[in-house]
């Protein structure tokens, strides 16, 4: 598939399954839009960047209460993908995750693939090779030593 840095990607960045908590990321030139077109509460595009603000998320087609979140601001290109990046920390269930991942994307997100946010991070300049090579290899590590 053809990736366009002028895109803004989304995806879950803890591990799926059940959990307490489940972090949805977006990072892109509409992550902010995207994700204030859910939020109440608060006009995020107001907000500075490294900060934190708590809310509600919202369906927009259907009104309908997705779940109450924290949504963690970065404005690049103070961020991990110099892009500016929105991190939704919510409830973890499956059930909610698809939720409010499905309404992300019907706002304009598209689903990031793997290593897309460090592909990213290379490619602005915010890591160098052997840094993004090390991300990689942190991820795929099963064992101590690897750490």
């Amino acid at each position: 598939m053809v990736q366009s840095l002028s895109d803004t990607i989304v995806a879950l960045s803890t591990p799926p399954g059940i959990g307490a908590l489940a972090v949805v990321r977006l990072s892109g030139p509409d992550a902010v839009a995207i994700t204030q077109a859910l939020f109440s509460k608060k006009n995020l595009a107001a907000q500075p960047g490294h900060t934190l603000h708590y809310g509600t998320l919202r369906d927009p087609a259907s009104g309908q209460i997705l779940d109450e979140v924290v949504a963690a601001l970065y404005r690049g290109p103070r961020s991990y993908t110099r892009e500016d990046v929105v991190e939704i920390s919510g409830h973890g269930s499956d059930f909610i995750v698809r939720q409010v991942l499905g309404a992300l994307l019907r706002q304009g997100a598209r689903l990031a693939e793997a290593g897309e946010f460090t592909k990213r991070a290379f490619l602005n300049g915010a890591l160098d090779l052997a840094q993004a090579e090390a991300v990689a290899d942190l991820i795929a590590a099963d064992s101590a030593l690897s750490h």
